[in-house]
């Protein structure tokens, strides 16, 4: 570990709409990544993780907007990039090299109309002077990386064509055929099987081992986090709620919110010990927030203290989370 912050996100609101009708998708969210290791970002549908990866890569749709924050970027060469202030064409050049995305649907993300191997070259002839010849050879190699058989072949082939497990590697290809110092996985494993979810995610650690490079890892499947993290940030409601260690987070969850998220984990025990306790209600719709902690509807431990904002404070050393109580022990 080199301890050196490659990404940091400090206090990104990102709000949709304008005037009385606009809302507020990301409140004051903050973490962290250090070079060359992996957080993951978790939590439930609506929870704020998506809108976060696409704040961070400019890809905001239509109406969305970064209302206040930072989001700094430390690329390869030790360069600073203040991605909340980017420019269009200054993010195009990021874009490849510095930062890449995995989107969560390969089939929706894939251009049916051209061949997997153009729309992987396509990032190389934007971001590197080789011609037709040398960038095919590119995009074998990254083909052969991302172990896809009979790769020469393949490159010709449309996205229909492949497996599902197989349009995920030629995603990945893409998003690393240019080498980049950040990697950002939405999900990239949620439309998958088991069998081949284990595969991808053998194949992002190798990757990453090999190429030295920092994941973004978005999810809500808590073993994906236990098998991918070294550090957590879980966000509830558009926040983030608690952030630890993988180990210290798995150990001593310090949010009543990640202690369900824990507990809706399968666990390989007798019929009786062995069920699932769910997390009662749902994730409030953004525009009717509670007063407060955002959970305290869905808690078993909501006291009327929790209507005022609790913001993350150190509940142990490098953990923090936001909530009034004291979890620790509490399951």
């Amino acid at each position: 570990m080199s301890g050196e912050t490659i990404l940091s996100v400090d206090k990104l609101r990102v709000g949709f709409g304008k005037g009385k009708r606009q809302v507020t998708a990301l409140r004051d969210v903050s973490f962290a990544l250090e070079r060359g290791r992996t957080l993951a970002l978790v939590g439930e549908s609506g929870s704020g993780k998506s809108v976060t990866s696409l704040a961070l890569m400019g890809l905001l749709p239509p109406g969305g907007k970064v209302l206040s924050g930072e989001m700094v970027f430390t690329d390869s060469r030790g360069t600073r990039h203040a991605l909340h202030s980017t420019g269009p064409d200054a993010y195009r050049n990021l874009r490849g090299p510095g930062l890449s995305m995995i989107f969560q649907e390969p089939m929706s993300s894939l251009n049916p109309l051209f061949t997997v191997g153009d729309q992987i070259g396509e990032m190389v002839l934007l971001h590197e002077d080789l011609d037709a010849r040398a960038r095919r050879r590119r995009v074998i190699e990254m083909l052969e990386l991302v172990e896809i058989p009979g790769a020469a072949n393949r490159i010709d082939s449309y996205p229909h064509e492949m497996s599902g497990g197989m349009r995920q590697r030629v995603m990945i290809a893409m998003a690393m055929i240019c080498n980049p110092a950040l990697l950002i996985a939405d999900e990239p494993t949620t439309a998958l099987d088991v069998t081949i979810q284990a595969q991808i995610l053998d194949l992002m650690r190798r990757l990453q081992k090999d190429l030295g490079m920092s994941i973004l890892f978005i999810t809500h499947d808590m073993g994906v986090v236990a098998e991918m993290a070294d550090d957590v940030a879980v966000m509830y409601a558009g926040a983030v709620v608690e952030q630890a260690s993988v180990t210290r987070l798995f150990d001593a969850p310090r949010h009543p919110y990640t202690q369900g998220l824990l507990n809706s984990i399968p666990k390989s025990a007798p019929a009786a010990e062995g069920r699932l306790v769910p997390i009662p209600g749902s994730v409030p719709a953004l525009t009717a927030l509670p007063p407060g902690c955002a959970f305290a509807p869905r808690c078993r431990f909501a006291e009327p203290a929790c209507q005022t904002p609790v913001q993350l404070q150190p509940k142990a050393p490098a953990h923090l989370a936001a909530c009034i109580h004291d979890m620790a022990g509490a399951a």
